[in-house]
């Protein structure tokens, strides 16, 4: 073998290497951390059980973080003279919710294995921590993802999803995320949880024709046409602190709140996908576990590439 094709070789070893060693793995931490998973899900189940809407804030945030820059906690650094952050961005300032949380299970984790467990890796693992405590699925979390050193409020205001978008929008926007339409209402079941502020969907309960009379009527009383835009309400009145997939039927029923809610069920391609979940709330469960391991791995840093953050919102 000659000088240049050994060299080519070596390469292509080392390169296999690396690519086996990103590739993220549900036993990443097994003899690093053992306990680190034990340790994320007792700082998230005593979050959310003294704040059942936090489980909700959770799966949000590991959302909002994965669709900016990838799985990378880009979204829980602050800002700095040399970096925007994202918290202030349009969909995210005075709306995403648990920054302490992940910042006490970092903590923890810290106590029992400093500077191995990437806040990434917290992110995710949270997520997966509330859905199960509300009554949701579970799943086995790839992990080893590692934190970025730097964050996009300008990429979270033009990638993550907004409460005007179209369907066809919404299926474009995650298709680029390299999510499907299937998964995309899958996710949105995840609503069924969540909380929304009146001016999101102000225009909709007054406005709209496409909405159950009754459904409006309740929710003005909550959200007038003028002032009170903070104003909460459950996107789910029936079964708000419970992961079902009421959310679904709600739709079929022309009772979705956001106006990108109902869009999913409105004679378009995805009426059928949000029928069949309305029916079985097992496939539903199954499908939004999938989802969330698909979204997981959206371009995760790993191998060398950023750091592991001592202190979630500051980079090293």
């Amino acid at each position: 073998m000659g000088a240049k094709a050994a060299a080519s070789f070596i390469f292509m070893l080392f390169f296999l290497s690396t690519a086996c060693q990103a590739k993220l793995s549900s036993s990443f931490y097994d003899k690093s951390c053992p306990n680190a998973e034990s340790a994320i899900r007792t700082a998230i189940s005593a979050a959310i059980a003294r704040e059942r809407r936090m489980a909700a804030s959770l799966i949000r945030l590991h959302f909002h973080d994965c669709f900016v820059q990838g799985c990378d906690a880009s979204i829980l650094l602050d800002e700095t003279s040399s970096i925007q952050s994202e918290k202030t961005a349009g969909p995210n300032d005075k709306s995403v919710r648990g920054y302490e949380v992940i910042d006490k299970a970092k903590s923890e984790v810290e106590k029992i294995c400093p500077g191995v467990v990437s806040c990434a890796d917290i992110i995710a693992v949270a997520a997966r921590d509330a859905s199960a405590y509300v009554g949701g699925p579970s799943w086995a979390v790839k992990l080893g993802r590692r934190d970025s050193t730097t964050a996009s409020r300008d990429l979270a205001n033009t990638d993550l999803p907004a409460f005007t978008d179209s369907l066809d929008t919404l299926i474009s926007g995650f298709q680029k995320k390299g999510l499907t339409a299937r998964d995309m209402v899958a996710l949105s079941g995840s609503h069924t949880l969540g909380q929304a502020q009146c001016f999101t969907f102000r225009d909709r309960i007054y406005s709209a024709s496409n909405i159950d009379a009754g459904f409006a009527s309740t929710r003005k009383r909550r959200c007038p046409l003028t002032g009170g835009k903070a104003n909460l309400a459950p996107l789910d009145l029936v079964t708000p602190n419970s992961f079902d997939n009421n959310y679904f039927k709600n739709l079929m029923r022309n009772k979705g709140l956001l106006h990108s809610d109902q869009v999913l069920f409105n004679g378009g391609s995805t009426d059928s996908i949000v029928t069949e979940y309305s029916r079985n709330p097992a496939k539903f469960s199954s499908d939004f576990a999938s989802a969330m391991i698909k979204m997981g791995n959206i371009h995760p840093l790993t191998g060398s590439a950023g750091q592991i953050r001592r202190i979630c919102s500051a980079v090293n």
